[in-house]
């Protein structure tokens, strides 16, 4: 079973609206990356902050153009950022892991999706790694310190038993997604536009993004 999770509970509030059904190259990104996701998930759980959303995406996404089923859920509590969304999202899954991706990210692609799932399962293959938290990409540097700054949480897997600890952050006002991986055991894979290309993070949060 591989399960995604879908972060569309943000305010948007520097893009000034909603980002998931804003309309890139002709349609709107939540698509683009539904269409990346094709073929190469079983389950998708789309995390959106109120009914009202909920509405509006299923009126932008009909289940029949899609491989893998597709489930719509609120967070937990609004306005708590992305770490609350992925709570959200990993107490909705029916596997151990998920990959977590953003809305505004609408340039993923599947090899990007299909590889970060192949490592998962190559490095499960070793009993020595079943503890594993969670699969990070992050960008190079020449010496590679400090990969936790150049990482890509919002791109990356993570095993629902961070439930219970992103619930501890939360409780103490601790909402950044990086401290997911301080002393967890955690897999760092390269972004080197081979395997991986950097296309995949360009996030796009402002109207000058999109006019870009």
């Amino acid at each position: 079973m591989k399960s995604c999770i879908l972060l569309c509970g943000g305010m948007s509030r520097r893009m000034g609206r909603d980002k998931g059904s804003m309309k890139i190259h002709n349609k709107p990104m939540i698509i683009h990356i539904l269409e990346a996701l094709n073929n190469q998930i079983d389950e998708l759980v789309i995390v959106l902050n109120d009914d009202n959303r909920i509405r509006k995406y299923k009126k932008i996404i009909t289940q029949k153009n899609y491989s893998f089923k597709i489930y719509f859920t609120i967070d937990i509590e609004n306005d708590l950022g992305p770490l609350c969304g992925i709570m959200t999202g990993l107490e909705k899954i029916n596997s151990d892991y998920a990959l977590v991706l953003p809305c505004d990210s609408p340039y993923i692609d599947s090899d990007f999706v299909y590889y970060m799932f192949d490592t998962l399962e190559s490095i499960l293959e070793n009993e020595d790694n079943e503890s594993l938290m969670a699969l990070v990409p992050y960008h190079r540097s020449p010496n590679d310190v400090d990969i936790i700054k150049r990482a890509e949480p919002l791109h990356s897997i993570y095993h629902k038993s961070y439930i219970p600890l992103i619930d501890e952050f939360l409780q103490n006002n601790i909402r950044k997604v990086r401290v997911l991986m301080k002393n967890q055991n955690c897999l760092y894979i390269p972004i080197d536009n081979h395997l991986i290309n950097v296309n995949n993070f360009k996030n796009l949060n402002r109207p000058t993004d999109i006019e870009e």
